[in-house]
């Protein structure tokens, strides 16, 4: 029998649920918002409300004086800690990663620093950036010669402005597509393997690794299309991997969201090749989807973790994270500081 949901904060608290946002994920955001609403809901928190996080965000946060901001913002502006310390500075509790592990996490560039630093696998890439000209940019196709290679926003998700490339002659209008969505582009190299990803999830205060998820997209590689479109991946969950490379998948998630200071809750992506027994690190998510065919609810579904049970989870760390911050009071005998 599942345990009962926590239950983290009054039941009459005003919700302020940020969804929406000005990034190319707003749709995706919305889904994810709309979803964590009616769940809310379902738990007892009658005065949750959607937010639309747009230019009066501030305004509005101000009107509503929410206990606590549930958020399901991604990319640009929610995922990135922008709506992270806006929140701090107006000191409404937030769920999920603080502001460095969000911003540090959106970018691409800077999560791989972090992961070579703690000894993870990652792949090979190049950073190209839109104040390279294009005498520059060309000669670095020209020295590029991992090829497939992907080219991806530095700062994104949900694959927007992503690309696989096959061949030498199609890398420029790729790097010119994903300049056309961030200033900041990677280029990496394309492994072959089996696309697999992680959850992490605090648990009473304890990050709890999720099973294995192994996804099989029918459209070539996960795209934008296969991630949101229903009947476009499958979804293998537990992941058909040998336990010893399924514990060495939630041993890798676990100190890369650990690496990157990370709170609440995170996914982290694999390219996995099931014959050598080996994995790389693609990327990690700070704030997953929570649609209906997000990934991240899928795994705690498997845990015996419903949906509910899980938003219920991701409202409590912002309770945790409030504790945390909280300062700590003097003992009446403690040494005072001198005048």
């Amino acid at each position: 029998m599942q345990a009962p949901p926590p239950q983290p904060y009054p039941l009459n608290t005003t919700i302020a649920v940020l969804a929406g946002g000005r990034s190319s994920e707003r749709a995706v955001s919305l889904r994810s918002g709309t979803n964590c609403l009616a769940a809310l809901h379902r738990l007892g928190y009658s005065n949750a409300v959607l937010v639309d996080a747009d230019a009066t965000l501030t305004q509005q946060l101000l009107d509503l004086k929410p206990g606590v901001a549930f958020l399901a913002l991604h990319g640009a502006y929610g995922e990135d800690g922008c709506v992270q310390g806006l929140l701090e500075w107006l000191d409404i509790p937030y769920t999920g990663n603080r502001v460095t592990a969000s911003a540090t996490g959106m970018n691409k560039h800077l999560t791989k620093a972090i992961l070579k630093e703690a000894g993870l696998p990652i792949l090979a890439s190049q950073r190209i950036t839109h104040t390279d000209n294009a005498t520059v940019i060309r000669e670095r196709c020209k020295q590029w010669q991992h090829y497939p290679v992907m080219v991806k926003p530095a700062n994104g998700g949900s694959s927007v402005g992503m690309s696989k490339v096959d061949e030498p002659d199609l890398l420029l209008s790729a790097i010119q597509l994903a300049l056309s969505v961030d200033t900041d582009v990677m280029l990496e190299a394309f492994v072959k393997g089996v696309d697999a990803t992680v959850g992490i999830v605090d648990i009473n205060g304890t990050p709890t690794v999720t099973p294995v998820l192994e996804l099989r997209p029918k459209t070539g590689w996960y795209d934008e299309t296969a991630k949101y479109t229903a009947g476009l991946t499958e979804f293998i969950l537990p992941a058909t991997f040998t336990d010893e490379l399924t514990h060495t998948l939630q041993q890798l998630s676990l100190q890369a969201h650990q690496a990157m200071g990370c709170h609440g809750l995170s996914r982290v992506d694999f390219v996995v090749d099931p014959t050598a027994n080996t994995a790389h690190i693609l990327e990690i998510n700070t704030m997953p989807g929570m649609t209906d065919l997000s990934d991240l609810p899928a795994q705690a579904a498997t845990m015996g973790i419903d949906y509910d049970t899980l938003v219920a989870h991701i409202l409590a760390s912002a309770a945790t994270a409030q504790a945390a911050a909280a300062p700590a009071t003097s003992t009446p005998n403690a040494p005072q500081p001198a005048c």
